[in-house]
């Protein structure tokens, strides 16, 4: 082995080193820049009677080669500046519905000027529709009304139901980040299911997220379920099933019972930073994270608070 190749391996950075004896001083092996997930909490699933399911947070991702929400392609990914403070926000899940109530819309997630939308609420009660967001809310059983609108970019819309005579049982379930929640009609009156969220590598695991919730039943039939990615279970015997937290699932809708069966809450949100391993981050005050090793990369989840964060 030549003396220059010894060297070059004995230290922790051989293209630093390649770069000095090219009189390039200049040289940085790498760019400050992050892949992100930033995922809003979920909505709250309507209240019993056959309420309708809570939809998705919204999902927009930067990962390279994975997709966003609402069948986006992956955003730029995030050139951040050194010793710079950055506002992260995780957003909570909607409460789901009381008895014969609606759902409440998810909470926004914020990372600097990337904000994701909350998932909107499920229908119930005086509020049959579903309520908009990240992905849309379901609409209550027997409704003859739509699903709520999801975000451009961030998700899909939330199932309908049909109403008059037909006698739909089930409420339509949340949309998904990649999945609008299916419809409930006469020829399909039960399981309003939830779309399904957006798999992603980012933390080195392939893992679905931002699932709608499933729509709950009136008792003359099964309950829809939850999409992949942390969305609830729709009930047809008591409450709805809340959605998983830290993946912004929708909540699912409550069972048969007006007077006493409630919805799912919607799960709370996530911010995930992927970035290269030289770089150090440092989490302010109010925020919740850790931080792992993939590779030559670290990834930071952030998975509830609010404050600021740095890259050194």
């Amino acid at each position: 082995m030549s003396a220059r190749s010894f060297l070059r391996s004995s230290i922790s950075n051989p293209k630093f080193y390649d770069s000095l004896l090219a009189g390039n001083t200049a040289f940085s092996p790498v760019s400050p820049e992050a892949e992100y997930l930033v995922i809003a909490g979920g909505g709250g699933g309507g209240g019993g009677r056959g309420g309708g399911a809570g939809g998705a947070g919204g999902y927009r991702s930067s990962v390279q080669g994975e997709s966003s929400g609402g069948g986006a392609s992956a955003e730029s990914v995030f050139s951040f500046a050194l010793s710079t403070n950055y506002t992260v926000t995780v957003g909570a899940g909607g409460p789901g519905g009381s008895p014969n109530q609606p759902g409440t819309k998810g909470s926004s997630s914020i990372f600097s000027t990337i904000t994701s939308e909350g998932g909107g609420r499920g229908g119930q009660g005086n509020s049959r529709a579903g309520g908009s967001g990240g992905s849309g809310g379901g609409a209550r059983h027997n409704a003859g009304l739509s699903g709520g609108s999801g975000t451009a970019n961030q998700g899909f819309n939330g199932g309908s139901a049909q109403g008059g005579s037909v006698g739909v049982n089930s409420g339509g379930g949340g949309g998904g980040a990649s999945e609008v929640g299916v419809s409930t009609t006469s020829s399909r009156p039960n399981e309003g299911d939830g779309g399904d969220g957006v798999e992603s590598n980012i933390t080195g695991t392939l893992t679905y997220r931002a699932g709608g919730g499933g729509g709950g039943s009136n008792g003359s039939g099964p309950a829809g379920s939850g999409g992949l990615g942390g969305g609830g279970n729709g009930s047809s015997v008591s409450n709805g099933s809340n959605g998983s937290n830290n993946t912004g699932g929708g909540g699912g809708g409550g069972g048969p019972d007006s007077a006493t069966d409630i919805g799912g809450d919607g799960g709370s949100g996530v911010v995930i930073l992927r970035y290269d391993s030289s770089f150090t981050i440092t989490i302010g005050a109010g925020l919740t994270a850790s931080t792992s090793t993939v590779g030559t990369d670290k990834v930071t989840e952030i998975t509830a608070g609010t404050g600021n964060i740095s890259f050194g």
